[in-house]
């Protein structure tokens, strides 16, 4: 099982910058993806961003394409998110989470089997 922990987040006001990072404990694969996640008070939680630990794949939600960003480093086991041009909009609690599997169906959060604490994100207008 990999432990996954969040930092980073905190409060900005719109068009400001953060990064998060995801530091995961335990042995990582290259068939291992992280992905990112953020659920807002009241609503579902929605995907963000993926990885193939690899590097081989990525994936960005629309609502985000072009403002963020997801990256990792292998030998620091860390997996960051860039996040640029900040909306009010993109006020929510930012999950990261990873699944094991050859099966590249990064969207679906049933699939994750670990999960971190979370970390709050919040943009000022």
């Amino acid at each position: 099982q990999v432990q996954l922990v969040e930092s980073g987040g905190g409060l900005v006001q719109a068009g400001g910058s953060l990064r998060l990072s995801c530091a995961a404990s335990g042995r990582t694969f290259n068939s291992d993806t992280m992905g990112w996640f953020r659920q807002a008070p009241g609503k579902e939680r929605e995907f963000v961003a993926a990885i193939r630990w690899s590097g081989s794949s990525t994936s960005t939600a629309e609502s985000v394409k072009g403002r963020f960003t997801i990256s990792r480093d292998n030998a620091k086991n860390t997996v960051y998110l860039q996040m640029n041009s900040l909306k009010p909009e993109d006020t929510a609690v930012y999950y990261c989470a990873v699944y094991r599997g050859t099966i590249w169906f990064p969207t679906l959060s049933s699939r994750y089997n670990s999960w971190g604490q979370g970390t709050q994100v919040t943009v000022s207008s």
